[in-house]
């Protein structure tokens, strides 16, 4: 069976992607240089002050989406 892949945190595998969702410091770097290729630096700069809150909302999107769709 293959691995399944994504667009969440650079194409990696889906349970890569949600194991480095739930570390809340890959979360918050890999989060920020998402936001940033998109050109999104509100963004970034709220997921710099609300790390907990975007830590939550990327998890989730990993997780049922297998995609980080929302705030991005």
């Amino acid at each position: 069976m293959a691995a399944k892949t994504n667009k969440a945190y650079f194409k990696q595998t889906y349970l890569i992607s949600i194991i480095l969702a739930i570390i809340p410091i890959t979360n918050l770097i890999l989060g920020i240089i998402f936001r940033l290729q998109k050109g999104k630096l509100v963004l970034v700069i709220l997921n710099i002050i609300f790390a907990p809150i975007f830590l939550i909302v990327d998890l989730i999107s990993v997780i049922l989406h297998n995609n980080l769709k929302y705030l991005v």
